[in-house]
């Protein structure tokens, strides 16, 4: 019996993660990196086959034009060649090359991911060891914590490590290289924070089942679906937008439990580590390294996931940054920040636009993210217009704004499930383009209202000069 491919992707995710214990246990860093990177190139072979070619290609290349290019341009040079290549990697099919299987992209998605951060990484810290800010203890502290001079086999073997290689989460090869040279690795907890997340995954698998049973996207893609009256068509979204969702969520919680078992992403709590970034209290960090005593760990620099932002978070900002947290952080980190001032008016439409292009080349993808700005100005208009006056109306403000949210992605989710233009614009006809009618409305109301509140205030605010005054 042929398995199917999300057969195959569970049961990856599943089996990394007690692999992780075993690699954790290697005392010897050249040989957990080694392994760490057999068990990588292995499980990808196994899975996508001929395809692993994709991703050695990417590496090689990219590896190679660190050392020709150079760090102070090898960055801008891996984030268009990467995302080049992503390209005809999603298109070599037309080119008489086999098709790329749902795993392979998931693969290459990572992996595009890595490379260009490496880019970044390496150029940051030759910037850094030229830098002359800050005092000289914060500047060996950032040479010592945050920098990295990596050979072409570590930026190989950090490429293809096995952990987060299908689903996630992104991680630096900083954090990758703290793993391998990790000086306490016995103290790292796993099973400790391993346990509540796992706890996490019945309830979601649960849900993901019932609602799979009696719903899924490709009815959508048919005449009877739309014999169906508005108020069914409209309802579809949100079972839709659950199944979406809670596939995802086991996925990540996978990933996360696969990075606690093999302690990748553990700092001490006390130098304050943050999602994708790693620790940010560097003096902290290398006290509590030199430290005799126990020390407390976390794992926030991998925390791809926080459910109670994405499920009851109440604005679509809060929504956003629940989701997907470390492919957040290098969008911020390698995106959205590094756009010239000169753009700055844009840097939202073009992170959104990159992370669409990352996702894939389907129009649906686009059509779901570049709504995304237009839904966050329309809600901050909202917000600055009538979120203000007694707490009860504030707080009842502020589930409306979640119940609008909700919506919102519900709307925005058949995009990504539907891909095509033609099925992604006929859904959305079929319900009136209710999504991004209720959107402009809320932006202009709430452009309106906030105009005439900030009128009232300056015409109050002469009056009060002017009774001064006289």
């Amino acid at each position: 019996m042929e398995l199917t491919d999300d057969v195959v992707y569970s049961l990856i995710l599943l089996l990394s993660v007690p692999v992780g214990s075993a690699v954790k246990l290697i005392p010897s860093p050249e040989l957990k990196k080694a392994v760490c990177t057999i068990i990588g190139i292995v499980a990808a072979f196994l899975t996508i086959g001929g395809h692993i070619l994709h991703p050695l290609f990417s590496s090689v290349a990219s590896i190679l034009a660190i050392k020709i290019v150079g760090p102070r341009k090898c960055h801008i040079f891996l984030f268009f060649g990467c995302f080049g290549y992503l390209a005809f990697f999603r298109t070599c099919h037309y080119f008489g090359i086999p098709k790329v299987s749902p795993i392979s992209n998931a693969v290459q998605l990572f992996i595009t991911l890595r490379l260009i951060g490496l880019g970044f990484e390496i150029h940051d810290s030759y910037r850094e060891l030229s830098s002359q800010e800050g005092s000289a203890e914060e500047r060996h502290l950032r040479k010592q914590y945050v920098c990295i001079d990596p050979s072409s086999v570590d930026m190989f073997q950090y490429a293809f490590c096995f952990i987060g290689q299908f689903a996630g989460p992104y991680y630096k090869y900083r954090t990758y290289q703290d793993m391998i040279y990790s000086p306490r690795t016995s103290e790292i907890p796993s099973m400790g924070p391993l346990i509540p997340r796992l706890k996490q995954l019945p309830l979601i698998g649960v849900t993901y089942l019932f609602f799979s049973y009696f719903f899924n996207i490709q009815y959508t893609q048919t005449d009877e679906f739309y014999e169906h009256p508005f108020w069914f068509r409209l309802f579809y979204m949100v079972p839709m937008f659950i199944i979406f969702r809670t596939r995802l969520y086991m996925a990540w919680i996978l990933s996360e439990s696969m990075c606690m078992t093999s302690g990748l992403g553990a700092y001490p709590e006390a130098s304050q580590p943050k999602c994708g970034q790693g620790p940010t209290d560097l003096k902290k960090l290398h006290e509590s390294y030199e430290s005799k005593d126990s020390v407390e760990y976390n794992y926030e620099t991998i925390h791809s996931l926080s459910i109670y932002g994405c499920e009851l978070g109440r604005t679509t900002k809060e929504g956003l940054r629940s989701w997907n947290m470390t492919v957040q952080y290098w969008l911020a980190t390698y995106c959205h920040r590094r756009v010239p001032n000169s753009l700055k008016a844009y840097r939202v439409a073009i992170t959104m636009t990159v992370s669409a292009f990352w996702h894939g080349i389907y129009p649906g993808y686009y059509l779901s993210f570049l709504l995304v700005p237009v839904v966050l100005m329309a809600e901050d208009n909202m917000r600055a217009a009538f979120r203000h006056g007694s707490h009860r109306w504030i707080e009842s403000f502020d589930w409306a704004c979640w119940f609008f949210k909700m919506r919102a992605f519900d709307y925005m989710c058949m995009g990504f499930l539907l891909l095509r233009l033609d099925y992604t614009l006929r859904y959305w006809k079929s319900i009136y383009f209710l999504g991004h009618v209720v959107t402009v409305l809320f932006l202009i109301i709430g452009m309106l209202v906030k105009k005439k509140s900030l009128t009232n205030v300056d015409t109050s605010s002469k009056m009060k000069e002017k009774v001064k005054s006289n």
